[in-house]
């Protein structure tokens, strides 16, 4: 049973690991643009950022694609990026758009991301809201006449049975 497992675990192995060197790394590589948000509206501010230009590096953007022009890429704080910033114009088309950075200095290495512009919000995951099916019964819902008449059904039930129970106490019910 041993043996088995050895000749099984050999070839996943390879495949495996020649599985995580063909595929990108999350967020990929340092030679792409990152786009955050990737699907925005017109109107909405898009932040870009790249590690392609190095710690110290800087770039020149260019979001013609979409009409928002050029706009430049500084050094960032945070993990060795260089960031910038542009607005998507209002007039903006739906469609996936390529956004382009070029990195000044010794680095001149051409970086490109996907910018999608949509006519809807995405709007961030949210909570559930709203009822669940589950056949076990619910609440009367949100009408008052409803839930005023559902109070007094269990106010009078309380009531008969407060008082049957005093009478049986006493001796009278028998």
């Amino acid at each position: 049973m041993r043996r088995t497992a050895r000749l099984i675990t050999g070839p996943a192995l390879a495949v495996a690991a020649a599985a995580l060197a063909a595929a990108p790394a999350y967020g990929g590589g340092t030679d792409n643009l990152a786009v955050s948000p990737t699907i925005v509206v017109p109107g909405a501010e898009v932040t870009v950022d790249t590690k392609a230009c190095g710690p110290d590096g800087s770039a020149a953007g260019d979001a013609t694609a979409v009409g928002a022009g050029t706009f430049t890429l500084v050094p960032g704080t945070h993990e060795e990026k260089a960031t910038g910033r542009f607005r998507v114009p209002p007039s903006a088309q739906p469609g996936t758009y390529e956004i382009v950075a070029t990195c000044s200095g010794k680095q001149h290495t051409t970086v490109t991301g996907d910018l999608v512009v949509s006519l809807t919000a995405v709007k961030d995951p949210a909570l559930p809201r709203g009822s669940v099916k589950t056949g076990v019964g619910g609440a009367l819902g949100p009408d008052p006449v409803q839930t005023a008449a559902g109070v007094a059904a269990l106010a009078v039930a309380a009531a008969g049975g407060t008082w049957l129970l005093h009478r049986r106490v006493r001796g009278d019910g028998n």
